[in-house]
């Protein structure tokens, strides 16, 4: 970067910057020229038509923004496309719409390449002065639609400007109309610079602009400045920042006099210099919420604080060879580099006369270090290092000195980011001399590594990234002998940034700072190596950063132990648990290169903090233990050492008690518990991997129930944290098993052998599904040891949590993690034929595991959290993946034919449904299954034309996530009979699928498929078949038949079955009208009901007695209950008629289509079924005929029974009408429903037979009418529930009738049976204290009327 850029080192880079450089910067030239060019030249032409219009500034909008990262690739193109535009703007007969269309365009324009480098090529002669006037009394400011013409006019405007000749000579040719003064050409800018400064648009900016080109020129300044400046601060003081105009017009003025003292001569400026730091310091603008104004008022201040100073170069300033290329190299050829320090000459500062109101320029600049965003204090520390270039040597001091009293820990992270920016521009300049280099390194040593937690997250990133920023500008700045005494340190500071920093702008920022003092100092240790493996693009990677990067840079012993003390002191008590874990694992690595320094100062360290208050302490710690221990064992390892030639006796009693103390702490406990259990679980795991001498220890024990609890109350871990904590207590228990539950001859202890598989499969059948998923997966981590004699139990135990039950069947979490049991389970004790089932995987239990994981990929279980059993359905294709090539490496004959078709099948099907994800997976198992390595798997149906169909160069190259890769692929295995069967059923879910593409492509595939067997009768007929024999073996399974429903409208829409129809009566056509009738009989299922309709119409194509039938079911549906099938029906055979009337007389067909058009078929059925009879009539199909229910009453001699008839409403009481038609809609039907067709099973108890009352009770439950099931609810003290009585008390009464008396001997007294034979709905309703006595109403509405009141 240049030195004259002046980057602003603490913003992080922004997503533009990554992608041009990510891009190459490939651009090299303007490629858009000619189109451009056709584009400007088409305006007028497109002007009138809005859309066309939108279109062409839409497009050169997107042509312009491609040069957003590289705009000198305009400027050979700028002047032509300038003068295109302003040739409209000039034209005379220009409307006003084109000449706005024009500067919008020109805005485009400036926006990409900057008004600055833009601004030079406007006409600027004499005579462009008053044009460009004349325009503005057209223009208005309150316009939004036309800012971009009064922006560009104001520019082009200040261009004007600059002519070299006296405005007062323009005003002689100005003739006045009669009765109106004259003003001025003077006067008319002024006036339009002070309206447009006001105003809410870009075109403020651009009045700024003009203002400092205008006031400041010699014949203005002399008659204006000191008025313009009286209004601006006039402005500034009746303005406030607590309102929105206020905050407008105070920027406008800010601009304008930041531009005045900016462009302005000093001598001419100096005047009122002091009046406008007054007024400015009585707007308080630093406790504005404004940031644009705090900005606007701190560069105000430094333009300021230069004018009160005189321009001049420091002479004491420290300077580094010269600003000329071509000098430094000469300088170089002649004699040796050689710092050039200017000090300090005594008559140069004597005549330095510095204001008084300096001090208050740099008290405010340094107030804008401090400011909270980040402009406000770039601002303020480039206005630091301007006003320190003209101050004398001391007063620099004193101002270097304030700067450094922003980085005090009492500060915000605001003042230490400031303070950064501001040593660096001091250093940048060359006004932080050497001397002052024994303070400011230790505050940037400091600044590289600052964070302080807020909350859930940090802050401190900026501060890290301007501190790299000033490495970078010392390393530009400084002779290397000035920088020698810190290399060590600014080195080490730089590369813990580089590879240990939380965020990545600022280990890019690093980076860069170490390469920039490589190149320029020359002085860092390995520094060429370090740049080669942490360059830009490598640190990028977080984890490449903490555990490849700084494992390669800890071998250059000068960065070893700082690394890790840093990791220490900085990293494991870090807040983020990622980079905790992180740094533990980092330590892991590093502790291989210091083994000495981490065995005899690093562990202690982290054993001391291991019971600390602070919970990220302790955890990291914890953590760092067991990484550095297992380091120092692998260590040991490669040098054939034990490890107790690294740790101490002290060391290893802290590793053994740390589980008790925190046990005894309960630190187990709570949200913190969580943490602490992962960890300390991960420390059980390396301290078992690194064989620590704890065998028979108690602390086994410990652990042990550690491990036993957490996987045991897993429910109660947050979600989060719950997936990490289950794997470390998995891992952990198996490192434990392996390491301290093995006796010397490798054989398990039968006692705790016995206990462990007894406890983990009763924890197997644990109601809480987490607790099933943490100890299968434990059963699965056993040694085989531990799995000697006992594996029948445990793949019954697993196998028995992979069934679906009533009770768990939305455990598809526990499921899923015991098929990968299964499988670990398989892969510890081994495959051999002859074995013996308890010990290995053999031809005794090989077929059970097979079905178990077979029976998994049926798994279809959906929950809120949508098809959960596509996870049960991924894990048993890898796990039977694992098992074939298991078997197949070691015992292939286990592998039997009809087991291997099944696999391969079930796969592929998988490989065809609709789920991206599990499509994917799928086809990579059938895949490996085909081309498996080394020893083929067996018996795989046509492996030949699988091997042609896939060949082993798909494996990498298909991208089986895209349905568009997949299914052409997959549609192949059609052709092959022992795949067509299941391929066809995971096609028809994918064709009738919801996702779009999905559909479209799996649709497309079998379609092409379809094509190629059209004229070939046999393998159309073994493919209906199958069709056919998928539709049947799914009826009624909703997650098939839909889809499928919707596969077979698209398939008869497609023409698929057009060989079929031209026979009269063929068996297909009737076997799918049988099976469509049979899967919507008494559906409610109104996407089943509009599918079979499509279905329908599409057979209508069969010819003979199929044709006729699906017009009677069409007919049948055309009456349906629901009003959406019936009009459903009638457009879709609308349709139909038009597509296939060649099926019936032309006559008949306009009739027929004449009905269905103009039938309001979801009127009242009684109107409709008229209609419908008459189309039968005209289809040539039977009316259907009603069947009347007809309901058998109790005759008059069973009791006291009276004549059988409903109570009509009016006969309701009358307090009790309101709420029956609230809920006699849902209640009318259960009291239908409890209408005996036959004589009521109640009645029978008046008979002397009990015993026969209760037999024909239970055979017939519902057979009850109303008023018996009411007489049954009546309480009865011995049996009946109390909360009933009060109920059935209103029931009664609101009956108007008294209960029948009980006969002697003949009742029945458990209300229970009754009660349970009934609706549950009724029954709760006749309960609940709201609806009771409206349903008791309702119910009274459809009882038989009895004797008495």
């Amino acid at each position: 970067m240049a030195l004259g850029e002046e980057p602003a080192a603490g913003a992080p880079e922004d997503g533009a910057e990554d992608e041009a450089l990510a891009r190459g910067g490939f651009l090299e030239s303007f490629c858009e020229s000619a189109e451009t060019r056709a584009l400007l030249a088409r305006l007028p032409a497109v002007l009138g038509d809005r859309a066309a219009r939108e279109g062409a500034l839409e497009r050169f909008r997107v042509i312009m923004d491609k040069y957003q990262e590289q705009p000198h690739l305009l400027d050979p193109h700028l002047e032509w496309m300038m003068n295109l535009l302003l040739d409209i703007v000039q034209d005379k007969t220009s409307p006003a719409d084109l000449i706005h269309l024009a500067f919008k365009f020109l805005y485009i324009i400036t926006k990409v390449r900057g008004y600055k480098t833009f601004l030079r090529l406007f006409p600027h002669e004499v005579a462009d002065v008053q044009p460009v006037l004349d325009m503005f009394t057209n223009q208005n400011p309150r316009d939004h639609e036309t800012w971009e013409t009064r922006y560009m006019l104001l520019l082009w405007l200040s261009v004007t400007c600059l002519i070299p000749f006296d405005f007062s000579r323009l005003d002689g040719n100005l003739v006045a109309p009669p009765g109106q003064i004259r003003m001025s050409t003077m006067d008319r800018i002024l006036e339009i610079a002070e309206t447009y400064l006001v105003v809410s648009d870009k075109a403020r900016d651009a009045a700024a602009v003009l203002v400092s080109k205008f006031v400041t020129r010699p014949d203005v300044k002399q008659k204006k400045m000191a008025g313009f400046l009286d209004w601006s601060l006039h402005t500034l003081t009746r303005s406030s920042f607590q309102t929105i105009e206020g905050v407008i017009a105070m920027d406008g003025t800010l601009q304008a006099l930041a531009q005045i003292f900016k462009h302005g001569k000093r001598e001419d400026c100096l005047p009122y210099a002091a009046t406008v730091l007054e007024r400015l310091a009585g707007c308080r603008l630093p406790c504005s919420n404004q940031t644009l104004l705090r900005k606007l008022g701190v560069k105000l201040v430094q333009r300021l604080g230069l004018t009160f100073l005189k321009p001049r170069v420091a002479e004491w300033r420290y300077q580094r060879g010269c600003r000329s290329l071509a000098a430094n190299l000469q300088l170089c050829a002649q004699s040796p580099r050689q710092p050039t320090v200017h000090a300090e000459t005594p008559a140069g500062d004597g005549d330095c006369d510095v204001p008084e109101e300096v001090e208050s320029v740099i008290e405010q600049l340094l107030i804008g270090l401090k400011d909270q965003d980040t402009i406000v204090r770039w601002s303020a520390a480039k206005g630091i290092g301007r006003m320190a270039a003209r101050l004398p040597k001391e007063l620099a001091d004193d101002v270097v000195g304030s700067v450094l009293d922003c980085f005090s820990f009492q500060e915000t992270d605001g003042a230490w980011h400031g303070g950064c920016l501001a040593l660096a521009e001091l250093g940048r300049r060359g006004l932080l001399l050497p001397s002052r280099l024994e303070d400011v390194v230790p505050v940037i040593l400091k600044a590289l590594t600052y964070e302080e937690k807020r909350g859930s997250c940090s802050v401190g990133t900026n501060v890290r990234d301007a501190a790299c920023y000033v490495c970078w500008a010392f390393a530009r700045a400084y002779e290397p002998r000035e920088l020698q005494p810190f290399v060590a340190a600014i080195s080490s500071a730089l590369v813990i940034a580089t590879v240990f920093d939380r965020n990545i702008n600022c280990r890019r920022a690093a980076s860069a700072a170490f390469q920039e003092n490589v190149g320029r100092q020359g002085t860092f240790p390995h520094g060429i190596d370090i740049l080669t493996a942490a360059d830009y693009f490598a640190v990028g990677n977080r984890a490449n950063c903490f555990l490849v990067i700084s494992t390669f840079i800890a071998g250059f012993p000068e960065y070893t132990q700082p690394m890790i003390d840093h990791l220490v002191t900085m990293k494991i008590n870090h807040w983020d648990g990622v980079i905790r874990e992180l740094s533990a694992k980092a330590l892991h690595n590093l502790a291989q290169r210091a083994p000495e320094y981490s065995a005899t100062h690093v562990l202690p360290r982290l054993l001391s903090v291991t019971q600390s208050l602070d919970l990220h302490t302790r955890h990291g710690a914890v953590l760092a233990c067991a990484e550095v221990t297992r380091g120092l064992y692998r260590l040991a390892v490669q040098e054939d050492r034990p490890i107790t030639d690294y740790l101490d006796d002290a060391a290893v009693r802290g590793l053994k008690h740390i589980h008790q103390q925190l046990y005894d702490r309960q630190l187990y406990r709570g949200l913190g518990g969580e943490l602490m259990r992962q960890a300390v679980c991960v420390l059980i795991e390396n301290l078992s991997l690194s064989k620590m001498p704890f065998r028979g220890d108690a602390i086994i024990d410990g652990w042990q129930w550690l491990i036993d609890d957490t996987l045991r109350n897993l429910h109660l871990i947050s979600t989060p944290s719950r997936q990490q904590i289950k794997e470390a207590a998995v891992s952990a228990l198996a490192a434990l098993c392996r390491e301290y539950y093995a006796r010397e001859a490798g054989e398990a202890d039968p006692a705790r052998q016995e206990e462990l598989t007894r406890q983990y499969l009763a924890d197997l059948q644990s109601p809480e599904e987490l607790t099933r998923c943490g100890f299968s997966l434990a059963l699965g981590a056993l040694p085989c040891f531990l799995l000697s004699g006992r594996l029948q139990q445990v793949l019954a135990g697993l196998g028995a949590v992979t069934l679906i039950r009533p009770e768990d069947v939305s455990f598809a979490e526990s499921r899923r993690d015991a098929l990968k049991a299964i499988s670990r389970v398989c892969q510890t004790v081994g495959v051999r034929a002859g074995g013996a089932p308890d010990e290995v995987v053999c031809e005794a239990n090989v077929s059970q595991i097979y079905r178990t994981l077979l029976g998994c990929l049926r798994d279809y279980t959906t929950d809120s959290r949508g098809d959960v059993g596509a996870w049960v359905r991924e894990a048993a294709m890898t796990s039977l993946l694992d098992l074939m090539l298991l078997v197949a490496r070691e015992q292939p004959e286990l592998i039997e034919a009809t087991v291997c078709q099944q696999v391969m099948c079930c796969v592929a099907q998988q490989a065809s449904e609709k789920i991206d994800r599990v499509r994917a997976h799928a086809a990579r198992v059938f895949m490996a299954l085909l081309h498996s390595g080394g020893s083929p798997v067996p018996h795989v149906p046509h492996r030949e034309e699988l091997e042609k169909l896939f060949p082993r160069s798909d494996m990498a190259s298909v991208n089986w996530n895209a349905p568009s890769q997949a299914f052409p692929l997959i549609t192949q295995l059609l052709g092959l009979p022992a795949y067509r069967y299941h391929v066809l059923l995971g096609l028809a879910v994918s064709v009738g699928g919801l996702t779009e593409s999905t559909v479209r492509y799996s649709t497309q595939s079998l379609f092409e498929y379809m094509a190629g067997i059209q004229k070939d009768l046999r393998a159309l007929e073994g493919f209906s078949g199958t069709l056919l024999q998928v539709f049947e073996d799914n009826l009624l399974n909703d997650r098939v038949s839909v889809p499928l429903l919707k596969t077979l409208d698209q398939m008869l829409a497609n023409g698929c079955f057009d060989l079929f129809t031209a026979e009269q009566n063929h068996p297909f056509g009737g076997k799918l009208l049988a099976l469509c009738k049979e899967e919507i009989k008494k559906s409610k299922d109104v996407q089943k009901l509009r599918s079979s309709v499509a279905v329908f119409c599409g057979m209508v194509r069969f010819p003979g007695d199929v044709r006729r039938k699906v017009l009677l079911q069409l007919c049948l549906l055309l009456c349906h209950p629901f009003p959406v099938i019936r009009k459903t029906t009638a457009s879709q055979v609308y349709e139909m008629l038009l597509t296939y009337g060649d099926i019936m007389r032309e006559d008949v067909l306009d009739e027929v289509m004449a009905v269905l058009g103009t039938t309001a078929w979801d009127a009242e059925l009684p109107l409709v079924r008229g209609q419908r009879n008459r189309l039968c009539d005209l289809l040539g199909v039977p009316r259907p005929q009603l069947v009347p229910k007809v309901a058998a009453r109790p005759s008059a001699t069973l009791g006291t029974w009276g004549p059988s008839h409903t109570r009509p409403l009016s006969a309701a009481p009358r307090s009790h009408r309101a709420p029956v038609w609230n809920v006699l809609g849902h209640v009318d039907c259960w009291a239908r429903a409890l209408t005996p067709p036959a004589p009521c099973t109640l009645c029978w108890l008046l008979l002397p037979k009990p015993d026969e009352s209760h037999r024909l009770l239970r055979a017939r439950p519902h057979q009850a009418c109303v008023r018996c099931v009411l007489w049954a609810l009546l309480p009865d003290t011995s049996s009946a529930p109390p909360a009933l009585s009060g109920v059935v008390s209103d029931l009664v009464h609101s009956l108007r009738c008294a209960p029948p008396s009980r006969p002697k001997g003949g009742c029945l007294r458990p209300v229970s049976t009754i009660t349970t034979s009934l609706d549950t709905r009724l029954v709760l309703g006749l309960c609940h204290p709201r609806v009771s006595t409206p349903l008791a109403c309702a119910l009274w509405l459809r009882c038989p009327e009895v004797a008495g009141p």
